[in-house]
């Protein structure tokens, strides 16, 4: 692509040459936060430590109320990370390091000397890393498109430091985000030595030591054997440092567990390939996470559905029941240890595997008990139906139950479980019948099977139970579900129903104007849709750890412009010599122009609210970022994401929410239902499907089979899909075995719109900055449309002229158009309404 195309799209996707707000939510005073604001973090702050887990504790947390001196390490302190980098930051006012909570709690720092000379070492290794990555390019704009999500590795150092108090605690924070995955190297997923050495020395040489885990995702713990207090912190957006020290001080206690397995690299699965350039062959099929390390019998450790409290817990089977095919066990948890606590109850289901393959176990429900007091007890129950969790046979191209004996095994991990139940199947169920629709990757998946075996002695003690064929019945999936298309948007020209499927660039009933040239917009969203026939743009923006807006802009009669200027989202990866470069395009704000603020509240990234396994708080922060969207005029929020944790390296995983779908698909459906339930506030789920690497995501080809897309990585969104009824779904930039998903009919329109049966509409990815000469042909926005997608974001000239030029040559028809029109003018009168 041409060096002036780059730019163009990048203008489009980062400035907000956008037109005048409705509300102001504040005007110049920066430092006082407005009523939502504070009202969100408190919300927030009550439930944080929940999404906290303990990988280890020997007791010495938490402090005592007189242990006020403390001594503190690690890139974590002053450099706290409440977020990952790109889309998925959010502009809050204020944000706390750990260093400044801890002094505003009334605590003493004993190595403030350290951490002086720690920020030394790190902005002179900061300097060289600009220098490094800024000098293969000649230019600013392509340095900074090259090198979006680019981070700095943690650098070696050799500081002084002396034991000073008899507390320590060290933060160690690893970033990562938006267009690059992480690397297997010192100071990413490994440790470096400096951090070996410093933890080791500190956890020995302190009476009372706690390593805190400020990442987004798994790091190689394996060198630290000798620390016995190790907290995932995680980033918990703005309330991050202030949960720590609650935490520490016990005003608080950590009760998540792991969404995602953490273990030694080594240990992770190397059966299917990631991060090559073009091709990515998925060879494990449905063997993903704690499905691998199940089945292969591989001792991790710290196993998916793992986390201590400052307590502990003893849970009883009470009772176990089929009724119909839907089994629910009762279990009831008791807190024998001597702090409060809560405890997540996990629910497993292992399969007979005779004629398919079948995971040791898989995820089926889950639930977490409220808070208990030593000596108190809840009780919990927890169910689910068989033929929600059916296998697929592609040979028969069905869902099915296979003939055999169910094992069902409840525990509070995945490695810690009971046998409850048994079901017995006598002869195969098809649950339902359907049609393959993902073509062939071009291998078969593996198969693995555990050797671990229950004993006959302790099958003889669970309840056996059988279930009658006639409780399921079997669905025939059909694939003729139909749009409606109303007389009004038949009536309307070519040229409005092709700006109605383009996202607004300036197209006007087929005009040419500049961007945002005449609507009610919102400074720094990310997109909105075309204005037709006198319809108000549809909104749209980022997320998904809360509503990413332009924090400070300004009104001219043109409209609303940030202060920042075009590329103040990548600009932080260029050197000063390349920012004075380009600082011509920053706004020339005339003098004595008001400049207003706004400001959203940075929720937990999704990693960490799926690990307070609480349906409540994700339902609760979905209710502060729709609470948002009505204050700032938002209709779309470009999230929940829940792609798959396929493998730790993926760069946006700490947007994502774990390595199962049925938590992903739980959470996701829980803060979809707290947005959604504000009045034109709407979620857009992504990035369907398949999306689980950073590196040339514009053109990966994720190699896939069809059991293992819909069990794995369609699943979380069929399920979040069907208990929440999202309003939008994003498609992803990746192929699924040689075909963009975003010009997937089978994706589109056969498995979302009628095997899903979702009723909303369907847009791209920002399909901008497309390189040349890939192996696999870009998407056009023609071909988007003709499978049913509806708008093409964020659009450009190009894009509308593609439209146009598709009907003229007879690859698009006039019905295909109007469908896909039909949607995004419906939904942007409902939303007038």
């Amino acid at each position: 692509m041409k060096l002036f195309n780059i730019f163009f799209v990048a203008i489009v996707c980062f400035s907000s040459v956008l037109t005048v707000p409705v509300n102001h939510p504040a005007k110049n005073g920066k430092k006082q936060n407005e009523d939502y604001e504070t009202k969100h973090i408190n919300i927030i702050n009550k439930y944080s430590a929940e999404s906290t887990v303990l990988l280890r504790r020997n007791k010495d947390f938490p402090l005592k109320a007189n242990e006020k001196k403390i001594s503190l390490f690690g890139n974590g302190i002053r450099k706290t990370i409440k977020g990952g980098t790109g889309s998925g930051d959010v502009y809050s006012r204020t944000f706390e390091n750990v260093e400044e909570a801890f002094i505003s709690n009334g605590y003493k720092i004993l190595t403030k000397d350290f951490l002086d000379e720690y920020d030394k070492v790190y902005e002179e290794a900061h300097h060289k890393f600009l220098e490094e990555i800024n000098s293969k390019y000649d230019n600013p704009i392509m340095s900074m498109l090259e090198n979006m999500g680019a981070k700095m590795d943690e650098p070696e150092y050799n500081i002084p430091y002396a034991k000073k108090g008899d507390v320590a605690i060290y933060v160690l924070s690893r970033i990562s985000g938006e267009g690059t995955d992480r690397a297997v190297k010192k100071g990413d997923v490994l440790l470096t030595d400096t951090e070996v050495k410093m933890i080791n020395t500190l956890a020995k040489g302190y009476k009372k030591f706690m390593l805190v885990l400020n990442t987004g995702g798994p790091v190689d713990l394996s060198p630290l054997k000798s620390v016995k207090n190790i907290l995932v912190l995680s980033q918990l957006g703005v309330v991050t440092s202030q949960t720590l020290v609650d935490i520490v001080s016990g005003k608080k206690y950590p009760s998540g567990k792991l969404t995602t397995t953490w273990t030694k690299y080594e240990d992770y699965s190397k059966i299917g390939d990631f991060g090559d350039k073009d091709d990515t062959y998925y060879k494990e099929g449905i063997y993903v996470g704690y499905r691998y390390f199940d089945s292969a019998d591989v001792d991790v450790m710290f196993p998916f559905g793992f986390g201590l409290g400052y307590t502990d817990f003893k849970y009883t089977v009470e009772s176990a029941k089929l009724k119909g095919e839907e089994f629910r066990v009762d279990v009831s948890v008791k807190n024998t240890g001597k702090f409060n606590g809560k405890e997540v109850m996990q629910l497993y289901l292992s399969k007979p595997g005779k004629t398919l393959d079948e995971p040791y176990q898989i995820l089926v429900q889950f639930d977490k008990t409220k808070e208990l007091a030593p000596k108190k007890s809840d009780t919990l129950r927890l169910k689910f139906k068989l033929s929600d969790f059916a296998s697929y046979d592609t040979a028969t191209a069905s869902y099915i139950l296979e003939a055999g004996t169910y094992i069902v095994r409840v525990g509070n991990s995945s490695r810690n479980t009971t046998i409850c139940g048994q079901i017995v199947i006598k002869s195969k169920i098809v649950v339902k019948k359907l049609q393959n629709k993902l073509g062939n990757p071009g291998f078969k998946d593996v198969t693995l099977h555990s050797k671990k075996k229950d004993s006959k002695a302790k099958l003889a003690s669970v309840p056996k139970f059988t279930l009658k064929a006639s409780s399921i019945h079997t669905f025939t999936q059909s694939y003729n579900k139909t749009y409606t298309v109303s007389d009004e948007v038949k009536a309307l020209t070519k040229e409005q129903k092709a700006s109605l499927v383009v996202g607004a660039f300036g197209v006007t009933e087929g005009s040419s104007s500049i961007v945002g040239a005449a609507a009610y917009t919102v400074a720094g969203a990310a997109g909105q849709s075309a204005m037709v026939a006198d319809l108000r743009p549809i909104i749209m923006a980022d997320g998904p750890a809360g509503l990413r807006l332009a924090k400070d802009y300004y009104i001219d009669e043109t409209g609303a412009h940030t202060t920042d200027g075009p590329f103040a989202a990548l600009i932080d990866v260029l050197t000063d010599e390349f920012k004075e470069m380009i600082s011509f395009m920053n706004p020339q704000i005339p003098e004595g122009t008001t400049i207003y603020h706004q400001y959203a509240t940075a929720i937990p990234i999704g990693t960490a609210l799926a690990q307070s396994w609480n349906r409540e708080f994700a339902t609760v922060c979905g209710d502060i970022v729709g609470t948002e969207m009505e204050i700032f005029k938002v209709q779309l929020w470009l999230a929940p994401a829940l792609n798959i944790h396929r493998s730790i390296l993926c760069g946006r995983n700490f947007e994502y929410y774990s390595e199962d779908p049925f938590i992903s698909g739980i959470i996701t459906a829980a803060i979809t239902n707290g947005v959604q339930k504000h009045k034109n506030a709407f979620v857009t789920m992504k990035h369907y499907a398949a999306n689980n690497q950073e590196y040339n995501r514009y053109y990966s080809n994720s190699h896939v089979s069809e059991r293992a897309m819909r069990e794995i990585y369609l699943k979380g969104f069929e399920i979040a899909i069907k208990e929440s009824k999202p309003k939008a779904v994003m498609t992803s930039y990746n192929l699924v075995n040689g075909v963009h998903t975003n010009e997937s009919k089978e994706l589109t329109n056969d498995i979302l719109r009628n095997e899903f049966d979702f009723d909303g509409i369907v847009m791209t990815d920002w399909m901008s900055g497309f390189p040349d000469n890939q192996k696999y042909a870009i998407p056009y926005a023609n071909n988007v449309i003709k499978a049913t997608g509806d708008i093409y974001m964020p659009g450009s000239q190009g894009d509308y002229d593609n439209i146009l030029k598709a009907l003229e040559d007879n690859k698009l028809s006039m019905e295909e158009l109007e469908l896909s029109a039909a949607r995004i003018y419906d939904l942007a009168k409902e939303i007038e309404n």
